[in-house]
């Protein structure tokens, strides 16, 4: 396995995605996970109108730096009420698989659906539709979808998509070779699910993973090691199946504060690491984007 990092852990560094690359490309990482997550909030980059100009000066950056984008993450939103955001969200998601095969990559996270009080079945049949549209799209940039877990720490009263069983079941009910499943070894955690059956169950279909750590008590995203995480259980169940992908962190919080990091400064291999006033901007943009998604989903149950 190679690593691999996301764009999206580089954001207390970096402004936008390009500038999160050359960052990635300063720690060390020669393999890089798009986020399109800064961008669809901006309607910037790749998630603006014209946006293969953007996209070239990515693969040219790339070129000079040795780097290669070999996942992306689509935006999140709400695909399965029909309101005024819809069209939108569905327009610019597309538009993320489009950038991405122009990227060269080979896969692409989109998260399922899930909508307040709505039930399992209805979420499952609602979730099939809205991934049977993307893979029109996926089958002309010859791109495969991946479905990644979730879980339920976020919002009560939502049927998500979080475990492996419930992961598979998506995927045989749309029963497309290009979707498939992505592993999120944080949120496996904070189901409190064996990572090693976990990803047994999934088997062929795992063609990504995340790797990322918590206390089991909020989706924090930290490096491996810092949280509960069973790893020793992630990397006999990646090797029971043989896995070929990426090794892919999505961790770009510690639990440790600044005062102690900062004895790293003088590595120069490391980042600067972002001062207080920073990393309290940082929280406050996550107990935004938290806020934004809580309201969104509760639109769209009332329309």
């Amino acid at each position: 396995m190679k690593l691999a990092t996301t764009t999206s852990d580089f954001s207390s560094y970096a402004m936008d995605g390009y500038a999160s690359a050359k960052a990635i490309a300063d720690a060390g990482f020669r393999y890089i996970d798009y986020s399109f997550q800064y961008d669809y909030d901006r309607r910037s980059g790749l998630q603006a109108g014209d946006w293969r100009p953007y996209a070239d000066k990515l693969l040219k950056l790339a070129d000079e730096r040795g780097l290669q984008f070999v996942q992306a993450h689509a935006p999140m939103g709400s695909p399965l009420v029909k309101n005024g955001q819809y069209e939108s969200f569905m327009q610019l998601t597309k538009q993320s698989i489009e950038a991405a095969a122009y990227l060269g990559i080979p896969n692409i996270v989109v998260h399922s659906g899930y909508v307040k009080d709505m039930s399992k079945e209805e979420t499952f049949k609602k979730n099939v539709l809205f991934y049977e549209e993307l893979l029109r799209v996926a089958e002309k940039c010859n791109i495969t979808v991946l479905t990644e877990n979730f879980n339920k720490m976020v919002f009560p009263d939502y049927y998500w998509i979080d475990s492996a069983e419930a992961e598979l079941e998506l995927v045989e009910r749309v029963n497309h070779p290009l979707l498939q499943a992505c592993w999120d070894v944080g949120h496996g955690n904070l189901q409190e699910l064996s990572q090693h059956e976990a990803l047994k169950l999934l088997g062929s279909h795992v063609r990504g993973v995340h790797i990322q750590d918590n206390c089991g008590n909020d989706d924090t995203h930290f490096m491996p090691y810092q949280g509960t995480l069973n790893m020793d259980s992630v990397m006999h169940g990646l090797l029971d199946i043989h896995y070929e992908g990426y090794f892919t962190f999505e961790a770009g919080n510690t639990p440790l504060p600044a005062r102690q990091r900062r004895k790293f400064e003088k590595d120069t291999r490391c980042l600067q690491l972002p001062d207080e006033a920073l990393l309290a901007r940082w929280n406050k943009q996550r107990a935004a984007q938290l806020e934004r998604l809580k309201n969104r989903a509760e639109k769209s149950a009332e329309n």
